[in-house]
């Protein structure tokens, strides 16, 4: 009996280690644990090639926010209400709600900073850099609703925005000050661990966070860190430091997802020629129909 009940109790440890080292395990966990490793490198780096999207409402406010009507002063094309001085987009331009990608959901501004802000968000429609097509500059380019894509191989890590044709050609050594301000200033990168963190400087102050008026001045810096957490999935994080306009530093952070379909492609959305009419239709000796 007493041996009987020893085999037993030896058979079910052997079982438990087995278990334990992946040994004897069920085909489907292997298989995920597969599909859910790490995809490196020839040199053992995270290997974030691919095409990658943002899946939040960041664009419209990066702080936590309700849905919203979306009304702005006049001028704009859209449809004017009578005797207001606003105009109303309707339900296809209204503001879904979101939870925020701002860690805290504090945004330190500076008191002059922060009633900018609000000027801002009241005439977003005829200001914000986005629907003039201007290029959108760091981070906002992360988490615009349009897929981007990373090139990377041990000697080079290049960018490629859907949204106006953005690059990014991030240096793998520090290059020093940027030589001119721009609108998706300049980058370069360097690896902590797993994590691909680049610093980035050199902005021109055009750019906005969001379209709720979130800006920042020519002084700033951003330090984003791409960490894989999974062959599908890149936990991103983006510190802001900007002493012109913040009184400390900032951060966003937020998943950003694998395009997985086998037709992922980078699309193109040149949009210059969707703003000609808005930015200068008004110059026309005879009005477009």
């Amino acid at each position: 009996m007493r041996s009987a009940l020893g085999g037993l109790i030896a058979g079910m440890l052997s079982g438990a280690v087995l278990m334990s080292l992946g040994i004897g395990a069920e085909p489907g966990l292997a298989q995920q644990s597969a599909a859910t490793a790490i995809p490196r490198t020839a040199a053992g780096r995270p290997d974030l090639n691919g095409l990658w999207q943002a899946l939040n409402t960041a664009n419209y406010d990066i702080q936590a926010h309700t849905a919203r009507p979306a009304m702005a002063m006049r001028p704009g094309p859209v449809v004017p209400i009578p005797a207001r001085d606003v105009i109303a987009l309707g339900a296809i331009g209204a503001v879904p709600s979101g939870t925020g990608v701002v860690v805290g959901d504090e945004l330190p501004y500076l008191p002059e900073a922060l009633a900018q802000k609000k000027k801002n968000q009241e005439s977003w429609l005829t200001l914000d850099p986005e629907i003039k097509c201007y290029l959108p500059g760091v981070p906002r380019a992360n988490y615009m609703p349009f897929p981007f894509q990373i090139f990377q191989s041990d000697t080079a890590f290049f960018m490629a925005y859907e949204y106006a044709g953005a690059v990014r050609n991030v240096f793998l050594s520090n290059p020093g000050p940027a030589p001119v301000d721009s609108w998706m200033g300049q980058s370069w990168g360097r690896w902590d661990g797993d994590t691909f963190v680049v610093e980035s400087s050199g902005f021109n102050d055009q750019t906005w966070f969001d379209r709720s008026g979130n800006h920042h001045s020519e002084q700033m810096t951003v330090v984003e860190r791409y960490t894989m957490t999974d062959r599908d999935h890149i936990q991103y994080e983006a510190t802001i430091t900007d002493p012109k306009v913040f009184s400390r530093p900032w951060t966003m952070r937020m998943p950003l997802y694998r395009h997985v379909n086998a037709e992922a492609r980078l699309g193109q959305f040149k949009c210059v020629e969707f703003v000609e009419e808005l930015m200068f239709g008004q110059y026309r000796k005879v009005p477009a129909r």
